[in-house]
This record gives C-alpha cells, sequence and structure tokens, in this order.
C-alpha cells in the first residue's frame, strides 16, 4: 500500500516541540494554537505508526524513535530552509548566469554593446549568448531570454514589448539613377528586387493591407547581406530600419514609397516562465526597454528624411 505524503508542517511542529520541551513554546515559535499544533504532531505518529514524543505534565520528550526522526527531520528542514534561500537570493539578486538568444543582425549591431553596459553594470552576472536567427526552443535549449523580433506565435512563454520594429523599402542612388524611382508598390513589379528569405511585401493601400507580389533578384535570410547588396547597385530591398538606419543617415540607400505604410511589428523579450521570475533576468530585460525603447534610437534618421 502507498504511504500518504508528510505534512511538512507536521514534521515541523514536532521538531519544534522536540527542540523546545514544550507544546505550548513551540505552538508560540510556530504562530499556530496550542491544539493544532498538539494535532499536527498526533497526526504524524499516527502516519508514522509510532509514538514519537512523551508526554508530561511538564513538557514533551523525544522518545527513542522520536531522538532517532528528530536527527534527521531537523536536519532534512535545515536543507530546505537552505534551498529556500537560494532561491530567495536568486529572486533579489543581480547575480548568476543568464543563457540568451538573439537573431544575427541585431545581436551584433545593437545587443552587444548594448550587453556590454549591462555586464558593467553587473559583474555578477555570467552572460551566455548564442545568436541566430532561427526560432529555438526556449526549454530545450536551455535558454534563461531570447529576443525575438517580428509577431509572436501563441505559448506559455511570457512576452515583454522592447520597441516598436519599422521597415522601410531601400535602393542605392546609383540603382535609381539607372533604373528610375518606383511612385506607387505597383511599379515594384518592373525593378530588381531583393528578398529577406520567403519574406512578403505588404503595404496600407485604400485604407486596407495588400501583398504586392515581386520578383526577386536575390533572396537572403540575413539582413546585412541584403544591406551589402542593396549598397552596391544590385536591386531594391525591404530592411528593418535597425540595419538600414546607418546607410540611410550617410545617404548610402534612400527611403522608398514612404507615403505607403508597411505593417509594423515589434522588439519582445520573451521567458520561459520560471526563468522571467529570478532578478538577474527581470534586471537585463528591464535594461533592455530602458535601452531601445519606447521609440528606438535607429529610426528619426529616416523619419526625418520622410518629413523633408
Amino acid at each position: 500500500m502507498e504511504r500518504s505524503a508528510t505534512d511538512l508542517v507536521d514534521v515541523l511542529a514536532f521538531v519544534r516541540v522536540a527542540e523546545t520541551g514544550s507544546f505550548a513554546r513551540a505552538a508560540e515559535r510556530m504562530g499556530l494554537s496550542k491544539p493544532v499544533l498538539s494535532r499536527r504532531v498526533a497526526r504524524l505518529e499516527q502516519q508514522l505508526g509510532a509514538r514519537l514524543l512523551t508526554r508530561t505534565a511538564r513538557g514533551a520528550q523525544p522518545t527513542d524513535i522520536g531522538q532517532a526522526y528528530h536527527a534527521r527531520a531537523a536536519n532534512i528542514l535545515a536543507e530546505l530552509e537552505a534551498a529556500q534561500e537560494v532561491v530567495a537570493e536568486a529572486v533579489t539578486q543581480v547575480a548568476g548566469p543568464i543563457r540568451l538568444t538573439a537573431p544575427l543582425s541585431f545581436g551584433i549591431r545593437h545587443l552587444a554593446p548594448a550587453l556590454s553596459e549591462f555586464a558593467a553594470a553587473h559583474p555578477k552576472v555570467e552572460l551566455d549568448i548564442v545568436l541566430e536567427d532561427k526560432t529555438v526552443d526556449l526549454a530545450e535549449g536551455g535558454y534563461d531570454l531570447a529576443v525575438r523580433i517580428g509577431q509572436l506565435k501563441d505559448s506559455a512563454l511570457i512576452a515583454r514589448r522592447i520597441a516598436p520594429m519599422r521597415r522601410v523599402i531601400v535602393a542605392s542612388p546609383a540603382y535609381l539613377a539607372r533604373k528610375g524611382r518606383p511612385e506607387t508598390p505597383a511599379d515594384l513589379a518592373d525593378h530588381d528586387v531583393l528578398l529577406y528569405a520567403y519574406d512578403q511585401w505588404r503595404f496600407r493601400l485604400n485604407g486596407h493591407w495588400e501583398t504586392v507580389r515581386v520578383s526577386p533578384v536575390l533572396r537572403s535570410n540575413n539582413g546585412d547581406m541584403l544591406l551589402a547588396a542593396v549598397t552596391a547597385g544590385l536591386g531594391i530591398a525591404m530592411l528593418p530600419t535597425f540595419i538600414a538606419g546607418p546607410a540611410l543617415e550617410t545617404g548610402a540607400v534612400e527611403p522608398l514609397l514612404l507615403d505607403y505604410p508597411l505593417d509594423e511589428g515589434a522588439l519582445h523579450a520573451v521567458m520561459p516562465p520560471g526563468r522571467a521570475t529570478t532578478a538577474r533576468v527581470r534586471a537585463l530585460v528591464d535594461f533592455l526597454v530602458a535601452r531601445f525603447g519606447p521609440e528606438p534610437s535607429w529610426d528619426p534618421c529616416w523619419e526625418a528624411r520622410k518629413e523633408r
């Protein structure tokens, strides 16, 4: 027959009586009434099938079995208390390892310098960073945190929005001089398009979203590769502003079709439920929100050009 689970409060009640030699003092120490504490000890004895305490008018003393049980139970409770202290320290101190995954280009361009600042401010944190563009299973990979771009799928993960993620259509001055400037999304059919993987180009047209079909001359799963191709004059691309920003600022590429809004995504911090409670992960997420949000620093360069 399977033995029922032992209530740790019952065990603690017995240990406190054994330590104090008194039901009254043990009850006061635990914040319980004496009858409640007495019932808990009696229930433990009944479950174990042995008398643990000898009750007298002057108090209570452990029996031989009770002494042996107390020695082990007290050690177990001490270990449990130490384990709780470890957890309490983990959720209050910014220290310990953080395993993080993020997209490659964003990680190199923006996350790396930000994490350098965070590490300098929190020297007891150990950062383990994996940069890759594919979406990984956080639990399987042992990750505390993921920085993700775009729309999030429904899941049990905890997500916090960091900043908006915008995109812009760009081409180099040399390409525009050679092929002309598209004035509407429909004009893209006559241009050389550089496509991110199998992305779709959606514009806000006549009050609703429309997908514009394009025939790419090049595909790539990396935004920096596309930016290099655009800068070289190979064609027109839709790029995140966090990648295109510096090239827009210098004039190496020019923004196109700014009168036709593109759908907007977001930068999120995504965490498994258990990781979100630790102080070190909370501190890092708070830092990223303050560093990149609510409006990211890489956007004003092309917004200013849009206004002109």
